[in-house]
């Protein structure tokens, strides 16, 4: 029994030191197709469990719970007074019970409080400050979303808010017309089941079938354009479409275990009575924002999946370590810039190239960026994207003693401290010490690499 433990303790080990060390040098060429398949999955797996704890994606869930309940009337709102522009406000309702079934009682209830709130815009009674409310709300949540998207894909900086209006503007514009679109589909399919075609058994048989889809679709559709679209970032469209289908089948489980759960839901009856609806509304909207952001989390450990060299660390670098990473950067950039290759580096390829974990390297940028070393820039057919970078200083005078004065004097300065006594005292001897290395680094970083 006891050599039993131990064979199974040593199996453990190896186990957990192949997962957190051995399968992070691994490389894509090196592996054979369905190696190279269970071992990203694991890659996937593990980032995305890390991930939801470092990143707090339960918190996250949390607050974007509290912004979609303050928000959910003006939203639908928004929806409901565009698709009455275009006589389509009953189809859209329609659409919107078909898509998250059982949830009925809340939408009816929400939809009152719509017509309440569109009622009063119209009349005047709060025609200015209403819709002033109206769209400041829906854009808040909005902006929430992508602000918790672009912290998942560590996206260096958010959208700005001119781009941002358009993009949600037309997204709002497009969804009623999506809904008619899908509810113009189901009613084709309804019409010819109750047709001479519909007896004909395969005709039956199928178009039942695209009738049950049509739900899961609408929800995967909706998840694959939210991991494409709101990150600030070029997301690929393939880890977009796997984590929106991993995200839709999560969702419609989830979906499925919480409409019947009908003996969970009778406990809340009885513990909260006609109150029951909110505590459950509440636990609903959460664990739907937990599947959509492990959705997002996902997208991204697919698309990085093998660009780390090492397992993803959050933890701060030491000086030396980010002195060291700072001047690599800068010097191959530097070095880029100044060769016959047109194509200035971005975050994945100097990662690449410099054999460093990309999430080192986008801060590493990014702080690099704010000191004024390097300017982010556009490239060829990713002009609107951005996230290439080019020396901010001219390549002959970018030594490696300006790098470490810019370095340096990155941050704030505590004012309130005065340069008397001890604090001169370490001050000058601080002030020496670094004016002894800069003398001996002259040495341009263009010429590192």
């Amino acid at each position: 029994m006891p050599n039993v433990l131990r064979h199974i303790e040593a199996q453990a080990l190896a186990a957990w030191r192949f997962v957190t060390l051995d399968m992070w040098r691994l490389t894509r060429a090196s592996l054979a197709a369905p190696t190279r398949l269970g071992v990203a999955t694991l890659r996937v797996l593990y980032m995305t469990i890390q991930a939801y704890i470092e990143e707090g994606i339960g918190s996250l869930a949390g607050s974007l719970t509290y912004s979609t309940v303050l928000s959910l009337v003006p939203i639908l709102a928004v929806i409901i007074g565009i698709a009455k522009g275009f006589g389509l406000q009953e189809t859209v309702r329609d659409a919107l019970m078909r898509a998250l079934p059982g949830h009925e009682v809340e939408f009816g209830k929400a939809f009152a409080y719509v017509e309440n709130y569109l009622s009063q815009v119209q009349g005047g009674l709060f025609i200015g400050v209403g819709l002033a409310v109206l769209f400041y709300t829906v854009l808040m949540l909005i902006s929430t979303i992508e602000d918790a998207f672009n912290r998942l894909w560590q996206a260096p900086y958010a959208r700005p808010w001119s781009r941002r209006v358009i993009n949600y503007l037309g997204a709002f514009i497009l969804f009623p017309l999506l809904l008619t679109i899908s509810s113009g589909t189901t009613l084709f399919l309804s019409t010819l089941s109750n047709t001479y075609l519909g007896e004909l058994g395969i005709i039956s048989a199928l178009t039942t079938q695209i009738l049950g889809l049509v739900p899961y679709v609408l929800v995967t559709l909706g998840f694959v354009c939210l991991y494409f679209f709101v990150p600030n970032v070029r997301v690929h469209f393939i880890p977009a479409l796997i984590a929106g289908l991993i995200a839709g089948i999560a969702f419609q489980i989830f979906q499925a275990l919480y409409i019947n759960g009908v003996l969970w839901i009778s406990r809340y009856n009885a513990i909260y009575g006609s109150f029951a609806a909110v505590p459950l509304a509440l636990l609903w909207i959460q664990l739907s924002w937990i599947i959509i952001l492990l959705g997002a989390q996902i997208s991204y450990s697919i698309q990085h999946v093998w660009h780390f060299t090492s397992p993803p660390n959050s933890r701060p670098l030491s000086r030396r370590y980010a002195d060291t990473v700072f001047i690599a950067l800068v010097a191959h950039i530097t070095a880029r810039y100044t060769s016959e290759d047109p194509e200035p580096y971005r975050a994945e390829t100097l990662a690449a190239a410099c054999d460093l974990p990309l999430r080192q390297t986008q801060e590493a940028l990014s702080q690099l960026t704010r000191m004024g070393v390097l300017i982010e820039v556009n490239y060829g057919k990713d002009e609107v994207m951005g996230g290439y970078y080019c020396p901010n200083i001219a390549p002959d005078r970018l030594t490696l003693g300006v790098l470490l004065d810019h370095i340096d004097r990155f941050g704030g300065e505590l004012l309130s401290l005065k340069l008397s006594g001890v604090h001169a005292a370490a001050w000058q001897a601080r002030t020496r010490a670094y004016a002894a290395v800069r003398e001996r680094a002259d040495v341009l970083l263009r010429d590192l690499v």
